[in-house]
């Protein structure tokens, strides 16, 4: 009777363990994959190796927005996004990604490892995900191939590449310039055929793509400091037991924390590489007309009454 009733626990827990599939479209040394890999080495470890990670990076699981979609289906149990894309699905996300409302990264930290940053992540199971944790992801600036962006002047005309996001297109558009949607892995080809004259993002991924070679200015807007976001799909949450559960969120935050010292560390590494390159830095940037250019953005988001109030609170956090 004993064999028997330990067969029968041995097959209940080989049943109950799993191996997860984790998407994420950067490159395999970027911060947010190492991040992911290092939670999984714990979750493996927290659970007697039951579970596991396979992380799936360099878009090998497709861009963002298709595997969005595909996590939301569960047929991806993980997936490391920007606020941005996830945006397009849950609404409140888009005032993270509001141009100008961080007033620095501490700033933005400070949000985000508090009580409204813990807020957000658990208003995500009506949309079918479960966020776990926030990753950084630095300030967004402006480049270009054709002139240095010091005014809105020298924005007007130009065909800037930005997210498959509503907020991302009216933002550009706001400054003047012409958004073209494309996703992430199509942006250096976009670059070199001239299909767009630039692009914004962070230092990182500025230069681990390459697109440092193309877009010869770079100039310090930091217009946005939206943050990641690692969310898990609500099928995949739901089929673990509540310590298994316990142990996935915890694993998350650590993650998020071990992502930061990388991230640190890559964006000064990346922002060397671009100066020793030749790439023209600009930073004598009036930033006072660029923020008075999203007065329309803020008019637009405040008519939702919870947005408006997230952006309040958020406002006030010292």
């Amino acid at each position: 009777m004993f064999v028997v009733a330990l067969c029968l626990t041995a097959a209940a827990t080989a049943a109950h363990a799993r191996e997860f599939r984790a998407a994420d479209t950067q490159n395999e040394d970027y911060p947010t994959v190492q991040a992911l890999r290092f939670m999984g080495h714990l979750i493996s470890e927290r659970t007697g190796g039951r579970h596991h990670i396979k992380v799936f990076h360099s878009r090998q699981l497709g861009e963002e927005k298709e595997t969005l979609a595909q996590t939301r289906a569960g047929a991806i149990d993980l997936n490391r996004t920007n606020v941005a894309l996830i945006g397009n699905v849950i609404p409140s996300m888009n005032v993270l990604a509001m141009p100008f409302l961080f007033r620095s990264i501490e700033h933005m930290q400070k949000v985000l490892d508090g009580p409204i940053g813990k807020e957000i992540l658990d208003s995500f199971e009506p949309y079918g995900f479960v966020g776990l944790a926030f990753y950084d992801s630095g300030a967004r600036s402006i480049y270009n191939n054709v002139h240095p962006v010091r005014s809105l002047a020298d924005i007007r005309g130009l065909r800037l590449r930005v997210q498959q996001s509503e907020l991302m297109s009216e933002m550009i558009r706001s400054l003047g310039a012409e958004p073209v949607e494309l996703p992430y892995g199509q942006v250096l080809t976009g670059l070199v055929t001239k299909l767009i004259d630039g692009a914004e993002n962070n230092w990182p991924s500025f230069v681990t793509t390459g697109h440092y070679k193309h877009a010869g200015y770079y100039s310090l807007t930091e217009h946005t400091m939206s943050p990641e976001v690692l969310v898990m799909s609500h099928k995949a949450w739901m089929m673990l037991s509540a310590e298994d559960r316990k142990i996935f969120r915890e694993a998350a935050l650590r993650s998020g924390q071990f992502m930061r010292e990388k991230w640190r560390d890559l964006e000064e590494q990346s922002r060397k590489q671009a100066e020793g390159a030749g790439v023209v830095i600009v930073t004598d940037i009036d930033r006072k007309p660029f923020e008075a250019a999203m007065a329309g953005l803020y008019v637009k988001a405040q008519r939702d009454p919870a947005a408006a109030q997230l952006i309040e609170r958020i406002r006030k956090v010292e």
